[in-house]
Order: structure tokens, then C-alpha cells, then sequence
């Protein structure tokens, strides 16, 4: 799953999705917050760069493009698409891709557009189906759940109602941040619903001791999607930099501010503070071994000095935890020795939560009480007034991603809806859009792929007797979840109305009484981290599950009627990937019952960590941009490219588990073996924008998708073989080189 920087809402807290489960197939989350280094502001007035922006965006693009549409012919793949010009082993990628890709430009909403989002869209024109029936009928023949979904979704749409009310909703959350007459009453807001938090957490299970909850706490500030742009002196990094300065401007102008410019260098310093002084690399945040320390009451009371930690803690209701698992926490010593960490890892390592609370000790109460402010407007500008949810678009789509058009507010509507009462929607979807018969053949997918990491895992030679028994008791208890979870949420005791900001704080409230709930209590086996009507699928490690909601269980991923290889080489693909995570350099330090702990041996895990270092050094090598300066992060990336490299061999030995002594056809030309290679390049069919890219490559823990298909098969003899590569193409290696761990 993605990991991401964050400003935390701390009654919100944190998804457990979003922190707690690994290896979410596709990447895709929205930019998030962070800051930069504040640059000269110059003699502008305030605002003023922002409105320009603002009439740039009004201007629109010169021509619609419509949303592309993809064809999977009769069987799962159309080889009409092939290109007649790229050999599959100059560029596996562009063979299967390059045509579609030359003949569909990306519409002005998207920052890039594939196989993925064409299932989102999918699924979201599914759901706005299901929504417009609601919204069609008499309300007084709408049930309880209904009225609420239409409430919710009618609320968001209603930018009139919304530009009339202005700043009237959110005038008292501005006034009692900004009347707070102490850090004390400041952390008490805090700790309230609908204030954004420097601090926040979230209650999952215990990763030493998974039959209990606790409370994971960390901390966000950063206003840029990570610390890494703080750092950028280069010209395009002082551009954005630039341009969230002024983003910060207008947010302080338009909050009442006399000096929205002298706010906005002192907000800008605290979080440039925050990435330079406090934050990790996310290269060294992936490390289990290193983010997981078990603290006590006392031990956070010791820590937070004169900021009161504790009392904050009560009000969210975390203080029933048994303990608190803090996961940016310098190392010891004695954790240095222990751990063999290199003077290059320590360099990436900032002060973790004990800087983070000197500075809520340091800083100037003005200083926090701005930086809450801007948080608040920012965060809820989709429902706040137009020009906020403008100007928002304008820094972080526009100028982080490139993406020119702000998303229709329809489909915003639908993920508001989701965000809110999203199982309440994914109990109808389920029942009009899931066959029952997709849950079955996807039961004999998931039990062939079982066997061939069982075989694969007797094969190895570079793993011992002992080790190997380990590994086969943890795939033998992994909990595979197909479609939706039994029993979906009703979201009891959450009301809405017609304010979507209320609405939007509401069902914060509600997420954090949810969670809070949690403590003490059995662990639940049958909660869910996506929605049925979600695109991806995940692996949670805590609970040795891997999860695949309905919505991906359709063409190009999985069909029916598709032919074998198709949905071997798609889904198949997906099922040994999310597989693949509990075995990845993170996820195999969790044992079968979910725990924490090294099962390994020195000698096994030597020879695997081996394998991970030739991959990352693969990785490293592929540099899409600056003349090969700018380049893929094969340690950020290792997890997730395991996962690749190995659910494809994977999928590949089920694939032949599934036709053993079976006649396999020939097909339009393509061999079985072709197939399967053609739907694992076709699932990953995408185009973006270089902004987006170029974030992705430093903040997403997912390679480009490119080298998702082409950084994989070069390392499988299968498919050289398939394809009759040599070594006189591009992405041939040498048999030593190629890369085989699962």
C-alpha cells in the first residue's frame, strides 16, 4: 500500500489502510500536503500570483479529449494492438502498449490514464448508476441508509450552497484555532474532530503480539508530498516551491491574516524545519526493524515535556492502549550495532517524534495556530468555497502533477460519497455488479497459486530445510478475502444533512470512535481496508490476509470467459503479487500468526537480502529522465518489485499447475506462454504526465509502469523462451544476471 507524509487529523487518525497494509497493488493516491523552503516573496501583493493562476485555470484546454476506451478481444488481449515495429525483447512494454498508447491522448483530468483507471472509471460510472437511482426517488420512499447517501452525495454537488454559505461553516473552526490561548488549548482542538494535527495515529493490531490492538502514533506538518522537495535546490525544484508559497498566500489572505506573507514565511520555515530537521527518508521509513518501538504512558509523558501528550491522548481515547508503537524513533546505539546500519542510512534519519515534539515545545503558538488554519482550508477545500477548491487543484494538480482540468464534481461526488458511507454503496454494487461466479473461479485461481508457491519455496536453492518450513506454515495460514467482506458497514450512529463540510467532519468522528473502539477488544478478521467497488487489492501482514475487492475481478484483470493464460498472466499476476509481499524484504519478517520476529536464518536471509541487492541495482539503472540523472529508487521500490518479479513467476507455475496434461491451443498466432506474458504487459498499459512522473519517482513505492512489465520479464527464462529473445535485444541479460528469488 502507499505510504505517504502527511498532515494528520488526529481524531481522524491515520487509515490503517494507509499505514498498516503492505503492498496495495496499484499506486494512485492523491498528492499529499507537504512544504518546501521559503524563497524571496518578492513585492508582489499577496495573492496576487495565485489569482493568476486562478484565470490561467479558468482557461481551460483549446481541445476536449475524450477518456480512452480499450479493447481485450475475444479471449482477453487484442493482438491488433501489437505494434508490427517494437520486438518484444527491444521493449516488451511499448510491443504490447505503444499502439493504444500513440492513439488515445491523456484527457485534460488525469495526470495518467491506463488499464487501472479505465476499472476506476468503471467503477465509479457503476456507483453514480446506482447513486442516480437513489437520487431519481420520491424521498419519503427512501430508507434511513439511502436518505443519507443522497444527503452526503447532494451536499458536495451543491456548489451554489456552498459558494452562498462562504466561509460561514468553517468560520468557527478559524476562530477557535485561531482564539486558542495556549499550546494546551491549541492540542485540545487538536484532538477534536475536524482540526488537523502535526500529531495523530491510529489503532490497529500489535505487530509483536497480534491478538491485541494498540495505537501506532507518528506525526505529519509537511505541506509538499515529501521531505525530499524541501531539499531541491534545482530550478524546478524552487518553482514549486515558489508556487506553494503562494498557495500558502492566498490561503492566509482569504483566513483574514493583515500579513498573509509574514504567515506564510513563518508556516513555510516550521515545515522546512520539519523536512530537514525531523522527517526519514522513505527508503529507511519501509524498515520494519527500524519503526517499531513499543513505548509506555510514561515513556510519552517523559518525551513530550511541557506539551501535554498525555491529555491530548485521553481526548482522542487512545489512552486505553496497552502500549504505543511509535515508528519514527532514532535508533540506539546498541540498535545501530545490532542492525549493522551504514553512515549513509543514519544520514537519512531526522529526529523522528522527539524533534517533532521539541518543536511543538519551540515554535510560537502564532506559528501552529497558522499552520493549523492553513491545514483546515486546505484540507476541505473541495468543500469549501470555488476558489478554494480551485486554487488547491491549481498547486497540487496542476502544478505538481500536470494535470490541466480539475476532475468532473460529479465523480468527486461519488468518492465523497465512498469516503463517507462507502460500504453502504459497495452493498449495492456487489449485489448488481459481482457475479457469484467470479468468486468461485477466483477460489481456483487463488488455491492453484498456493501450490506453486509451495513448490517454488521446496525448489529453492538458496533457502535451508529450517527456514522452509517456516515459510510453508505462513503460506498455509494465509487468509485470502475475494469481492467483499460478510458484513459490510452500516455506519451506526453517523448522521449527515446538507452541509458537506459537517458531513465531511461527521464521518471523521465517526472513523475515530470506530477505531477507538477497537482497543481491547478481539481482533476483527472480517474488516476490510478498500471497498468492494475499489480498483486494487492489497496484503496486510498483521493478519497474513490477502484482499481483492470486486471491482479489479473484470477484464483486463480477470474474465469468465477469458482464456486461461490471459487470466493467469492478469489476476494471476495480482494474486502472486499480493502473495509475494508476505515474502518481500519487509513482509517476510512477519511470521504466520502476523507477528514481528526474524524466522530466518543468518544464512537464508543473507542469500535473500543478496537477491533483493541485485534487484535494487537493476532498478537503480533505469532513468527515464535528465540524461539518466533522474532514475528509478530500486531500495524505495524493492518491495513492490519483488512482488512483481515474483508474482509473475508465480502466476507462470500456477498457469501450468492449472493446464497440466491439458491440449493448450494456439490462438491468433500467440502460444499459451505468449498469452500469459501479454496480459501482465496489458494490465499495466499507462500513460502520464511528466510532472507526475516525476513525483511518483520520488514519493510512490511502485516502479513506473513500464518497468513494471519490462524490469520483470527480462529476468524469466519463461519468456524468453516464448518470445525467442536474444542477445541481440535491448532488455536481454545474461542468464547470471537475471534475477530469481520465488
Amino acid at each position: 500500500m502507499i505510504r505517504s507524509t502527511r498532515s494528520f487529523n488526529a481524531p481522524l487518525l491515520a487509515s490503517a489502510a494507509v499505514l498498516a497494509v503492505s503492498g496495495a497493488y496499484a499506486s494512485g493516491a492523491a498528492a499529499q500536503p507537504q512544504v518546501h523552503d521559503h524563497a524571496d516573496l518578492g513585492e508582489e501583493a499577496p495573492g496576487q500570483a495565485i489569482e493568476a493562476l486562478l484565470e490561467a485555470l479558468d482557461e481551460g484546454t483549446a481541445e476536449p479529449v475524450a477518456t480512452p476506451t480499450m479493447s481485450f478481444g475475444e479471449w482477453g488481449v487484442d493482438p491488433a494492438l501489437l505494434s508490427s515495429t517494437i520486438a518484444p525483447g527491444d521493449d516488451f512494454f511499448g510491443y504490447v502498449n505503444q499502439d493504444w498508447l500513440d492513439a488515445n491522448p491523456l484527457p485534460s483530468e488525469f495526470s495518467r490514464f491506463g488499464a487501472f483507471t479505465l476499472l476506476g472509471e468503471k467503477s465509479t460510472s457503476d456507483v453514480k448508476t446506482l447513486m442516480d437511482e437513489l437520487v431519481a426517488k420520491d424521498p419519503a420512499d427512501l430508507s434511513a441508509d439511502e436518505t443519507r447517501l443522497v444527503a452526503v452525495h447532494n451536499a458536495f454537488l451543491d456548489t451554489d450552497a456552498i459558494d452562498a454559505a462562504d466561509l460561514a461553516p468553517a468560520q468557527p473552526f478559524i476562530d477557535a484555532m485561531a482564539g486558542a490561548g495556549s499550546m494546551a488549548e491549541l492540542a485540545s482542538l487538536w484532538a477534536t474532530p475536524g482540526y488537523p494535527s502535526p500529531l495523530g495515529g491510529f489503532v490497529n493490531v500489535d505487530a509483536k503480539q497480534p491478538d491485541r490492538y494498540v495505537s501506532y502514533l507518528g506525526f505529519g506538518g509537511l505541506g509538499l508530498p515529501d521531505r525530499d522537495y524541501y531539499l531541491d535546490d534545482s530550478e524546478k525544484g524552487q518553482t514549486i516551491q515558489a508556487a506553494y508559497r503562494d498557495y500558502l498566500t492566498f490561503l492566509f489572505t482569504e483566513a483574514g491574516y493583515e500579513d498573509p506573507a509574514g504567515a506564510t514565511v513563518a508556516v513555510y520555515a516550521l515545515e522546512e524545519r520539519i523536512a530537514r530537521e525531523i522527517s526519514w527518508a522513505r527508503t529507511v521509513r519501509r524498515n520494519r526493524d527500524l519503526t517499531y518501538n513499543a513505548l509506555s504512558a510514561d515513556d510519552i509523558d517523559a518525551m513530550a515535556g511541557d506539551f501535554p501528550a498525555g491529555e491530548m491522548l485521553a481526548k482522542i481515547g487512545l489512552d486505553a492502549s496497552p502500549i504505543y508503537v511509535v515508528s519514527l524513533m532514532p535508533p540506539t546505539d546498541e540498535e545501530i550495532e545490532a542492525l549493522g546500519l551504514s553512515e549513509e542510512t543514519l544520514a537519512q534519519i531526522g529526529k523522528g517524534l522527539p524533534g517533532m515534539i521539541e518543536l511543538l515545545n519551540e515554535v510560537p503558538l502564532a506559528t501552529w495556530q497558522a499552520w493549523s488554519i492553513k491545514s483546515f482550508l486546505s484540507n476541505n477545500a473541495s468543500v469549501l468555497p470555488t476558489r478554494f477548491d480551485a486554487a488547491r487543484f491549481g498547486f497540487y494538480g496542476k502544478t505538481l502533477r500536470g494535470t490541466p482540468e480539475q476532475r468532473p464534481r460529479w465523480k468527486r461526488a461519488i468518492r465523497a460519497t465512498e469516503g463517507a458511507l462507502g460500504e453502504l454503496l459497495g452493498k449495492s454494487y456487489v449485489e448488481r455488479y459481482f457475479p457469484p461466479e467470479s468468486k468461485a473461479a477466483m477460489d481456483d485461481i487463488v488455491a492453484n497459486l498456493r501450490l506453486a508457491v509451495g513448490e517454488s519455496i521446496d525448489s529453492l536453492d538458496w533457502m535451508g530445510a529450517d527456514t522452509k518450513k517456516q515459510a510453508l506454515e505462513k503460506l498455509a495460514s494465509f487468509d485470502p478475502k475475494i469481492g467483499y467482506r460478510p458484513n459490510l458497514e452500516v455506519y451506526e450512529g453517523l448522521e449527515v444533512g446538507d452541509s458537506p463540510l459537517e458531513n465531511s467532519i461527521a464521518a471523521s468522528a465517526w472513523g475515530l470512535a470506530d477505531s477507538v473502539a477497537k482497543l481491547g477488544q478481539p481482533i476483527d478478521r472480517t474488516e476490510w481496508f478498500m471497498l468492494p467497488q475499489t480498483v486494487n487489492a492489497y496484503y496486510n501482514p498483521t493478519k497474513n490476509e490477502i484482499v481483492f475487492p470486486a471491482a479489479i475481478l473484470q477484464p483486463p484483470f480477470f474474465g469468465l470467459n477469458a482464456d486461461p493464460a490471459v487470466n493467469y498472466g492478469a489476476i494471476g499476476g495480482v494474486i502472486g503479487h499480493e502473495i509475494g509481499h508476505g515474502f518481500d524484504d519487509q513482509g517476510s519478517k512477519y511470521d504466520a500468526t502476523g507477528k514481528l520476529r526474524n524466522w530466518w536464518t543468518d544464512e537464508d536471509r543473507a542469500a535473500f537480502d543478496t537477491l533483493g541487492d541485485a534487484l535494487v541495482a537493476q532498478y537503480n539503472a533505469y532513468c527515464p529522465f535528465d540524461e539518466g540523472e533522474t532514475c528509478v529508487n530500486g531500495r524505495l521500490t524493492l518491495g513492490e518489485n519483488i512482488g512483481d518479479l515474483g508474482g509473475l513467476s508465480l502466476a507462470y507455475r500456477a498457469y501450468k499447475i492449472a493446464t497440466k496434461g491439458q491440449d493448450v491451443p494456439v490462438i491468433d498466432g500467440l502460444t499459451g506462454d505468449q498469452r500469459f506474458f501479454l496480459a501482465w504487459a496489458q494490465v499495466w498499459r499507462s500513460t502520464q504526465r511528466e510532472a507526475n512522473y516525476r513525483n511518483r519517482l520520488r514519493t510512490d513505492s511502485h516502479s513506473p509502469e513500464e518497468f513494471r512489465v519490462n524490469g520483470v520479464v527480462r529476468n524469466l527464462d519463461e519468456w524468453y523462451e516464448a518470445f525467442g529473445v536474444t542477445e541481440e535485444h535491448a532488455l536481454y541479460l545474461p542468464p547470471e544476471e537475471r534475477v530469481r528469488i520465488w
